[in-house]
């Protein structure tokens, strides 16, 4: 499945695992709850496409545009995001009909220098996601859990999140951070750790 597919295709629920859609414009595609679990989607087109509650676990997304799109509940666990761009993506928990919010799940994704700004990320669970050199400006990431997250060298000047947040993330001295929130002593202690090891 290499390509081009039709314009704003109808994929809602479609088993897609492991497809080859590298490059495939897929802009504004209905793609809800479609499996695309371990598929290989390396720069496509993905903008203003619909994604609520898609799997995408183990995904290759790397250069991909996901920009306005719409992710909430998506599994994107282990997924590949590097240098894809998430700018106004939509990743905030969904309440669905009375049950407790379901989140968008970024466990351990690779968002290495991603543009995810003012992107939706409240309630996201970023577990161990790599968001070296991301660009989050103006990214709301309140109420995200980024407990292990990496965030050297990401800008998070703008963003929304809280001091307790970043007391369970993992950034540097490049992490660029609001000015009323403080580095966390933690980081300075493990980068001195470090270079006692070197």
């Amino acid at each position: 499945m290499d390509g081009n597919l039709s314009r704003e295709p109808n994929l809602t629920g479609a088993d897609l695992r492991k497809a080859r859609l590298a490059r495939a414009n897929l802009s504004r595609a209905e793609l809800s709850e479609a499996d695309l679990t371990g598929a290989n989607l390396s720069g496509a087109n993905l903008s203003e496409a619909n994604l609520f509650g898609a799997d995408l676990a183990d995904a290759n997304l790397s250069r991909a545009d996901l920009s306005r799109t719409d992710l909430p509940s998506t599994s994107l666990s282990e997924a590949d995001l590097v240098g894809a761009d998430l700018a106004e993506a939509d990743l905030m928990s969904a309440n669905l009909g009375g049950a407790s919010p379901v989140r968008a799940v970024l466990f351990r994704a690779d968002l290495m220098r991603a543009n995810l700004t003012d992107a939706n990320l409240s309630g996201a669970d970023l577990t161990g996601a790599d968001l070296s050199e991301a660009d989050l400006s103006r990214a709301d990431l309140s109420g995200a859990i980024l407990v292990r997250a990496t965030l050297a060298g990401a800008d998070l000047s703008t963003a929304i999140l809280t001091q307790e947040q970043l007391e369970q993330a993992t950034g540097d001295e490049s992490t660029r951070l609001p000015s009323e929130l403080p580095s966390p002593a933690s980081w300075g202690e493990k980068s001195d750790e470090r270079a006692k090891e070197d």
